[in-house]
């Protein structure tokens, strides 16, 4: 296991937590920081699923395909 398996992160500000669905894509997008704050490194740590951190804190989750991943068509 790499280290980059083993990290752990801390959540940016979970006072700012939002959540955007982008049909056209189908990716869910949660976030935890304003939208100002810009990630310093993105990693994919699952089958479509990308985090983002700054600082060694959790900006963004992204899940790519979400509705194929939960077995429901969004509107």
């Amino acid at each position: 296991m790499s280290d980059q398996e083993n990290k752990k992160f801390n959540i940016y500000d979970l006072n700012n937590l939002w959540i955007e669905y982008d049909k056209q894509n189908d990716s869910l997008y949660i976030y935890f920081a304003p939208e100002n704050v810009e990630a310093e490194e993105s990693f994919l740590i699952g089958e479509d699923v990308i985090v983002a951190v700054k600082d060694d804190s959790l900006i963004s989750i992204t899940i790519m395909n979400f509705s194929k991943r939960i077995g429901v068509e969004l509107c």
